[in-house]
C-alpha cells in the first residue's frame, strides 16, 4: 500500500515538473518582465520543439499517478472495508494529487492567456498625417509560441508615435504601424532586440 502511494505521488511530481519543462519557454518572457530583463526572454526557446513530448510526457505520468492512486484506494478498501484519507498525511491524498493535475493543466495552457502578465501602455488618441504613417513588416527570429507574441507588443508600445503593433509567432514577424515623425525603423528594431527576439534583415 505504502509502495503504491509513494509511486502516486512520485509519478505526480515528475507530471509536474514535465508540465514545468513543456512551458518553460512560454514562462520565461513573463519572468523576465518580472525581473526587469527583457533580454532572458528567449533563454528557453530551444526547447519548444520538445514541448509536444513533454505534454504527452505530462499527461502519460498524470494517468499514470491517478491509476495508481485509484487503484491503491480500491485494495485498502476491500482489504479493511474503510477510506484511508483519514490516516494519510495531504501528499498522500487525492486532494493533492488534484492539486498537481490543476497546477499542471495550467503550466500547460500558459501560452493561451499569458498575455494577462503585460500591461498595455495607455495610448493617447493622436491625429496623424496619413503621409506620415508608415506600415512595415519586420521579420522576427526566435518567437515559438503565443506566450512570445506579448512581449514583443508590449516593448514596442512603449515607444512614442506607435499607431499599432502585431507580432505572429506562427510568420516569424511583427507588422508594426507608426508615425514616421515620432519614431524611426531603428528604434523598433532596438524595442524587438531589448526582448531577446531577433530581427533579421529581409
Amino acid at each position: 500500500m505504502d509502495t503504491s502511494q509513494n509511486k502516486s505521488n512520485k509519478a505526480a511530481l515528475g507530471g509536474l515538473v514535465a508540465a514545468i519543462a513543456a512551458s518553460l519557454c512560454c514562462i520565461a518572457p513573463v519572468l523576465a518582465l518580472v525581473a526587469g530583463t527583457s533580454g532572458m526572454a528567449t533563454t528557453f526557446s530551444w526547447m519548444e520543439p520538445f514541448r509536444p513530448y513533454l505534454i504527452a510526457l505530462t499527461v502519460l505520468i498524470l494517468g499514470l499517478a491517478w491509476y495508481q492512486k485509484l487503484r491503491s484506494r480500491k485494495e485498502a478498501e476491500s482489504d479493511c472495508g474503510c477510506a484511508e484519507d483519514e490516516k494519510q498525511s495531504f501528499l498522500q491524498t487525492k486532494k493533492f494529487l488534484l492539486v498537481v493535475t490543476l497546477f499542471a493543466g495550467l503550466m500547460l495552457a500558459f501560452p493561451n492567456y499569458s498575455e494577462v502578465f503585460y500591461s498595455q501602455p495607455n495610448k493617447e488618441i493622436v491625429y496623424v498625417s496619413q503621409s506620415n504613417i508608415v506600415k512595415e513588416i519586420f521579420d522576427v527570429q526566435g518567437m515559438t509560441c503565443a506566450g512570445c507574441e506579448a512581449p514583443v507588443e508590449n516593448e514596442v508600445n512603449k515607444l512614442g508615435g506607435i499607431l499599432s503593433v502585431k507580432a505572429s509567432y506562427e510568420n516569424a514577424n511583427t507588422v508594426v504601424e507608426y508615425d514616421k515623425t515620432k519614431v524611426d525603423n531603428a528604434a523598433i528594431i532596438k524595442a524587438i532586440s531589448r526582448t531577446g527576439y531577433k530581427v533579421v534583415d529581409k
